[in-house]
């Protein structure tokens, strides 16, 4: 067992049976359950509303390099400057070039996940650079040293006695202060430093090709701040989040506030266009899009698995799965994690390393059920599954044991075989990785077929 998946084994089966993590994380997803169906009143269709947003993910990814490129020209056609990054290494080569060149000691930095996958703050603090988190739940999660725990929500799994204990240790505040005193204290750090920072740091929601723009969403104007305040600014996101049009967020962004948080629409949606221009007075003087592709490539080649690229981010599939409540985020030791994590870290990653987490789902089918792109979730589990088997991932003990369960499967005499005892002794204790974090198996008595000949064929005299 490779030493990833023994943490994951070993982290989920806490997490599974720690009950205060488990009422935490479902009294903040039953918040969230209570509003997104106002939401999606604001759709006079919502299922038609996710069908055309698919296909426009669909056609912008089927034509992935002329949108970029289209991009590319109208952005850098008002001052921007555009870097192809082709993996995290590369990423974070150019964002200390650029640190370099403007002497940067403090950047702030907006919520961004593609900044976590590429571990950019434990880089700049090794860098000397101090790197500050700006959004309140990516601040808490800094505070206590945590990767962020949702993609959406970074600190769901912490209650407010929780935040208000980490404040009073960390920033020496009082132990019993209210969501309110807290955001405030927050805010009063936080807005110092927006001011000594040279360089702010954000991810992108969508890059609108025909326009040359990076659109960001968010509730808290933390990210408009960072775009605007420092001379400087940097945005790094995924070579995935192209749309076509900046007609398509009159889609995209109400369907991300809805399946997010259950808003109508978020409270601050920014369109940056570019570099403080010459006839403008507020913005940054310079402004670099590093495009990143770190194994999304490997997606896209994958006929398969390529629609995985249409995901928005908007978190729903987690609140959704009964695996991610039980285990929680930090569990899956991956930056995505939920159903479309396990979909796509054993991508963009090693699959062999991370197939297991295709495992870790239920295929209930709720993820795709909610996903407001309607991204087929659970079939791509399956077929991460078949493809691990294929490229020789599995173990030889695994393929002996499903080629012995097919023959048996297969075989009708075989199934008729042996009483109820025997098959539960040789199920159980011979395929002990199926029972090891499961429940055993129970054969009935007699099967279906022999009970069908009983009922209803009639015996032979």
């Amino acid at each position: 067992m490779s030493d990833i998946l023994s943490s994951f084994m070993a982290k989920s089966t806490i997490k599974a049976g720690d009950l205060e993590h488990r009422r935490k994380v479902a009294f903040n997803i039953s918040r969230y359950d209570a509003v997104v169906p106002v939401g999606k009143q604001q759709f006079q269709d919502v299922h038609l509303a996710r069908e055309r947003a698919k296909n426009v993910k669909w056609r912008a990814i089927e034509m992935l390099d002329q949108y970029l490129e289209e991009f590319e020209s109208n952005i850098t056609r008002r001052g921007a400057k555009v870097i192809w990054a082709e993996d995290a290494k590369q990423a974070l080569e150019e964002v200390a070039k650029i640190c370099a060149e403007k002497n940067c000691k403090t950047i702030v930095k907006s919520k961004s996940m593609v900044t976590e996958e590429i571990h950019l703050n434990d880089y700049l603090e090794k860098k000397g650079i101090e790197s500050v988190e700006t959004d309140l739940g990516e601040y808490i999660q800094q505070l206590d040293e945590e990767p962020p725990y949702h993609i959406v929500t970074p600190a769901m799994h912490k209650s407010k006695e929780d935040v208000a204990k980490l404040f009073y240790d960390k920033l020496g505040t009082a132990p019993n202060l209210s969501p309110s005193e807290l955001t405030l204290v927050a805010r009063e750090k936080l807005r110092k430093k927006y001011v000594e920072a040279e360089i702010g740091i954000t991810g992108a929601n969508f890059i609108i090709a025909d326009v040359g723009g990076i659109a960001v969403t968010e509730n808290e104007g933390n990210a408009r701040l960072s775009c605007a305040f420092p001379k400087t600014h940097i945005v790094i996101c995924g070579i995935e989040k192209i749309i076509p049009s900046v007609t398509d967020l009159g889609l995209f962004w109400p369907l991300l506030a809805t399946y997010g948080t259950g808003q109508r629409i978020t409270v601050y949606n920014t369109i940056v266009t570019g570099p403080k221009q010459a006839n403008e007075t507020d913005g940054p003087e310079e402004m670099y899009v590093i495009l990143l592709d770190n194994g999304r490539t490997n997606i896209l080649a994958n006929e398969k698995t390529r629609e995985s690229l249409y995901c928005i981010r908007c978190g729903a599939c987690l609140n959704a799965c009964p695996v991610y409540k039980n285990i929680g985020g930090h569990a899956y030791g991956t930056t995505y994690s939920g159903p479309i994590g396990s979909v796509i870290t054993p991508h963009l990653k090693e699959l062999d390393e991370w197939k297991h987490l295709s495992y870790a789902s239920s295929l209930c089918g709720n993820c795709t059920e909610v996903c407001a792109v309607k991204i087929n979730l659970h079939e791509l589990l399956l077929e991460n599954r078949h493809e691990a088997v294929e490229e020789g991932a599995s173990s030889f003990a695994e393929r002996i044991a499903w080629k012995m369960w097919k023959k048996a499967s297969l075989s009708r005499k075989m199934m008729n075989m042996g009483n109820q005892k025997v098959k539960n002794w040789a199920a159980n204790k011979m395929f002990k990785g199926w029972t090891a974090h499961r429940g055993d198996l129970q054969f009935p008595e007699k099967t279906f077929n022999e009970q069908w000949k009983e009922k209803f064929e009639p015996k032979k005299k």
